[in-house]
């Protein structure tokens, strides 16, 4: 049976693409206008939050915004209703729409932003350009009974403990004697108190990133039938998952520059693009970052990147691009409209999962500023 979720769940759910940890410091992230703590039958996904996208919303009667790019970035200084912002957010509340914003922790999430310009372009071997939040690993010991070491493996293999490349569920697990001695007041699942007891237990040892420790202990202590569970969790050298701005890849077929221009005219469904470079020269090894990626040019260069696909280009970067023999595309900041169709995929996937009803919209609105002339 279907049901109607609320906005926390919902919002559970897409943070598992993107959660607010990798979001870069300071970026305005998060709820920004309305509540959560309500049923949520119709999301809309948005690039930019502008009024006729509101009106959109409006006509659709839509409950929950979820967009790329914060609406409310700079602090206000007062509302004014007779104003576009103000009627932005006088609509909103009025309406009972919230917005929620996922910028940068979009950009750099596994499977985000820019992995869905990296498949725009149907790029290979794809790696994160640059690195800028590393999920450190941690190692879980716990002792167990016997009689209960299955069901908490399965548990923590579930909460995503375990995992080593391609393999999940991963535990080292060694027998031994315990004991412990129940005091007064205690209801020991073995035993009675005032007795010292000795217990067959097995000592599972496991690894998780640290950002899954709660949910991780959380499934252990849930299926360990202990009073007191004796575990130990300390940190380890061992790399963990690496995530990051930008992706790295190479192209089926190399191709001039003009050529590539015109490839990404089409990946992307723009009319024009700026060049910065020999239109000539040869490309089979791409960089790309959504939005304006200006201040990563030599991250892009120093990879060995033949073209730099990026927004927002301004004329003296462009000058340091052709200075250090960095070709560039920039096919404008509105090519994140990608996240659109990418966000919508994801939630229809999830939802139809855990069973929701909710649907979900695309904004159609087309919020480019720029017109070609």
């Amino acid at each position: 049976m279907s049901k109607t979720p609320n906005g926390y769940e919902v919002i559970q759910l897409f943070e598992q693409l993107a959660p607010k940890h990798l979001a870069m410091e300071g970026d305005k992230i998060g709820l920004q206008v309305g509540t959560l703590n309500k049923p949520i039958q119709t999301v809309m996904i948005a690039l930019d939050v502008l009024e006729e996208v509101v009106d959109e919303a409006i006509e659709k009667d839509v409950d929950l915004i979820i967009a790329h790019h914060p609406p409310i970035f700079r602090p206000l200084k007062q509302i004014i209703t007779d104003e576009v912002q103000g009627r932005i957010l006088e609509k909103c509340i009025k309406h009972d729409i919230a917005i929620y914003a996922a910028h940068t922790n979009l950009d750099i999430a596994n499977g985000g932003v820019n992995d869905w310009l990296a498949e725009a372009l149907e790029l290979e071997n794809v790696e994160i350009l640059v690195p800028t939040y590393e999920d450190k690993l941690k190692k879980l010991v716990v002792y167990v009974p016997e009689t209960h070491a299955v069901a908490v493996r399965e548990a923590l293999g579930n909460a995503g403990a375990g995992h080593i490349g391609n393999y999940s569920h991963c535990t080292f697990n060694s027998r031994g004697l315990g004991t412990f001695l129940p005091q007064e007041g205690t209801n020991p699942f073995i035993g009675e108190a005032g007795k010292l007891e000795q217990v067959e237990e097995v000592r599972i040892e496991t690894i998780f990133p640290a950002s899954l420790q709660k949910k991780v202990i959380a499934s252990m202590l849930k299926a360990h039938p202990y009073e007191e569970v004796a575990y130990d969790v300390y940190p380890i050298e061992n790399k963990g998952k690496v995530f990051g701005l930008g992706r790295i890849g190479r192209l089926k077929e190399e191709m001039t520059l003009e050529q590539f221009a015109e490839y990404v005219k089409k990946a992307f469904e723009v009319k024009n693009v700026r060049v910065v470079g020999n239109l000539n020269d040869i490309v089979k090894k791409v960089a790309v970052i959504g939005g304006d990626g200006n201040k990563y040019i030599s991250h892009a260069k120093f990879s060995g990147a033949d073209v730099y696909v990026t927004g927002d280009l301004y004329y003296h970067v462009a000058h340091d691009a052709m200075m250090m023999g960095l070709n560039v595309v920039d096919p404008g900041h509105n090519v994140e409209k990608v996240m659109k169709q990418g966000v919508a995929r994801y939630l229809h996937e999830k939802f139809a999962k855990q069973k929701f009803n909710t649907k979900v919209y695309v904004s159609e609105v087309n919020t480019d500023p720029f017109t070609f002339v």
